[in-house]
């Protein structure tokens, strides 16, 4: 027998001692690839990216117990005036709303409204509210709107595109943060743990 038979010999052998149930789950969790060249609307490539930064975001901000959030760093470095673990949860809020505000989303509220939230529930459900606003507003993206100027100072050159990438560039850097804070309390961060993505 050849080489080449024998190798194919073995590999049918595998797959057939391969329990069916695994077989088709391998399958299906193999990655769908894209079809290079294929367009795909603006708002479904930004709202796939937003959609997996905000999730580990929210994973992260609830991994902290709750009277935890409360903690800044407060030695080995210079950490004066540093936001607390909520706050840092508030302010990423917070920006969502700022980020998309005057789009026409029927959900926007004034920032400036969650100054008064304090407790892990409370900005939990503000943090979650303010994504499901962020996503709602990168869904109005459209091929023609993209690239649009926004209102504001010129030297910006902001449009709906740009404030996406924006908006997801700082949810992360403060994701970076809850990530130190978690871990100066002894707490893996979810996306970091055995298994996880």
């Amino acid at each position: 027998m050849s080489m080449k038979r024998w190798m194919t010999a073995v590999a049918c052998c595998a797959a057939l001692s391969m329990p069916l149930g695994a077989w088709a789950q391998a399958e299906k969790e193999k990655p769908k690839m894209a079809v290079e060249g294929t367009p795909i609307a603006p708002a479904e490539s930004l709202n796939t990216m937003m959609g997996q930064f905000s999730s580990e975001f929210i994973d992260a901000a609830d991994a902290m117990p709750a009277d935890k959030y409360d903690f800044a760093p407060s030695s080995a470095g210079d950490f004066k005036g540093v936001r607390t673990f909520g706050e840092q949860v508030r302010h990423v809020a917070q920006a969502n709303y700022f980020f998309f505000k005057g789009w026409g989303i029927a959900s926007e509220i004034d920032p400036k409204t969650l100054d008064s939230l304090k407790t892990k529930d409370e900005l939990m459900k503000a943090l979650r509210d303010s994504f499901k606003f962020a996503s709602d507003a990168i869904s109005s993206i459209t091929t023609q709107n993209a690239f649009t100027a926004l209102k504001g100072p010129e030297k910006y050159k902001a449009t709906r595109a740009s404030m996406a990438a924006l908006a997801m560039a700082h949810s992360m850097d403060h994701y970076g943060q809850l990530v130190e804070y978690l871990r100066m309390n002894g707490i893996i961060p979810p996306a970091s743990r055995k298994g996880a993505m």
